[in-house]
């Protein structure tokens, strides 16, 4: 008899990939996914720190497993598990807080799981792995895959060596850590043969990548698109999330010469002031980011452009946020994400004077925000009249539609019934909302030579 395992996914993308590789590890040792956590022998919660209110969600929900679990009626054998940044930075003191969690294990010793799983069933308190081992965890897991993702993420790097004063990452995920090439292009060739049509390659700084070359020496990141462009079947490429400091010219030039390579490139600048720009030790200025931005634009013109944002930083002041301001209206974006800093223990920036209190900060988001949202309406009604290629991913909420992503990672609804999950088609675009585009199936010329001869 098959055991069942629930997993829930906190934060980015990265952590989605992790939950992806444990399901397919414990399948390995007998255990099938389900959808609901009280049915489930092991509940698994891959936790992200990055900011206060995602750590407290995660005790929330620990709250709710426990009644699942010892209340009237509960399921007593239900094992939890606390994966991911929230159980490495916290470790023991999640078992003090919370003594019914059975594992606390963190992103770089989720491959021991079944052992710890097998630990837990010998001790008589919950088990904790927090620690970063010398072989990485990529060599322990799984490289099957096991599902038909039209759009499929691969983690190629991990960790961060720029130790950001805002920033848990280095202290959670350790220190940047590549993959070797030839796993990595592996994987997406399995990726492809099950169905994949895009690959999303994931890193906490992903341009920072340098992955053992198959001969010797090392690869770029544009190196390696270049490799993966060459998979037959493999349509799309995308990268995510990059740092200015690492943008090398390869990976640019790697968007003027590779068709595949979609062209939107998520590039956090987090602040329009060189001021607060040191004071995160971002080890980049303003002038820096522009003229990268005017770089890649030169390499590809029609390129999309996302970010992220931070408000509210130690020592902001009102002409650093207006620097900020000016440096969205000059640079122009499709669409971003923005922040109220959040202190968190342990990073610099949460002992640094001059602390902004929440008012000014909700301010300053709310005016960020109103910005970076007309900028993202306005791009989204350019693309009326457009012709775009997107790739169906997904069903639509209506009968018969279907929804996908542009190039330019724009969902966009279609209704059709001569379509399917995983085609790349043309969409001429009729309507535009804030978040998605909405379209037609382009038609294609039904002139052939011998009509026109005919014509003529």
């Amino acid at each position: 008899m098959s055991r069942k395992i629930y997993i829930k996914t906190y934060g980015c993308q990265m952590n989605v990939y992790d939950s992806e590789r444990m399901a397919r590890l414990m399948a390995a040792h007998g255990y099938d996914d389900v959808d609901t956590p009280g049915a489930a022998d092991l509940v698994v919660l891959n936790t992200c720190h990055i900011r206060e209110k995602a750590a407290e969600k995660v005790y929330s929900e620990l709250g709710r497993l426990r009644e699942l679990r010892d209340g009237p009626g509960g399921n007593a054998a239900m094992r939890i598990a606390v994966a991911g940044c929230v159980a490495q930075a916290e470790g023991e003191a999640m078992l003090e807080r919370m003594p019914e969690i059975d594992i606390v294990v963190g992103p770089q010793a989720y491959h021991r799981l079944p052992e710890l799983l097998a630990l837990r069933a010998r001790s008589e308190g919950g088990v904790v792995d927090t620690e970063f081992p010398v072989v990485s965890k990529f060599d322990s897991l799984p490289l099957e895959a096991n599902a038909e993702a039209i759009s499929a993420f691969v983690t190629i790097q991990e960790g961060c060596d720029k130790f950001c004063t805002f920033c848990v990452v280095p202290y959670t995920r350790g220190a940047e850590v590549s993959r070797p090439a030839a796993d990595v292009v592996e994987e997406c060739r399995r990726r492809v043969e099950a169905g994949a049509r895009e690959i999303v390659l994931l890193g906490q700084n992903v341009n920072a990548y340098r992955g053992d070359a198959p001969d010797g020496g090392d690869w770029s990141l544009g190196r390696l698109i270049r490799a993966l462009a060459e998979i037959d079947g493999l349509d799309r490429i995308r990268y995510t999330t990059s740092h200015p400091r690492d943008m090398a010219e390869d990976l640019i030039s790697a968007h003027r010469d590779v068709p595949q390579l979609m062209p939107f490139v998520h590039l956090p600048v987090q602040s329009g002031s060189d001021r607060v720009l040191a004071a995160m030790n971002r080890r980049h200025t303003v002038s820096d980011y522009l003229r990268l931005i005017d770089r890649l634009r030169s390499a590809r013109a029609d390129l999309a452009l996302s970010s992220d944002f931070i408000v509210g930083f130690p020592g902001e002041r009102d002409e650093d946020f207006e620097a900020t301001l000016s440096l969205v209206r000059a640079v122009g974006f499709a669409q971003s994400f923005s922040f109220k800093y959040s202190s968190r223990p342990g990073t610099p920036g949460s002992v640094m004077p001059k602390q902004i209190g929440e008012k000014i900060k909700s301010e300053r988001l709310q005016s960020l925000q109103e910005l970076l949202a007309r900028q993202m309406v306005e791009y989204q009604r350019a693309s009326i009249g457009r012709r775009l290629s997107v790739l169906f991913t997904k069903p639509g909420r209506h009968a018969g539609q279907l929804v996908g992503q542009s190039a330019y990672q724009q969902a966009v609804h279609v209704k059709t019934e001569c379509h399917r999950i995983g085609d790349l088609v043309d969409v001429d675009i009729e309507h535009a909302g804030p978040h998605s585009l909405a379209g037609s199936i382009a038609v294609k010329s039904s002139i052939t030579p011998q009509s026109l001869a005919l014509a003529l």
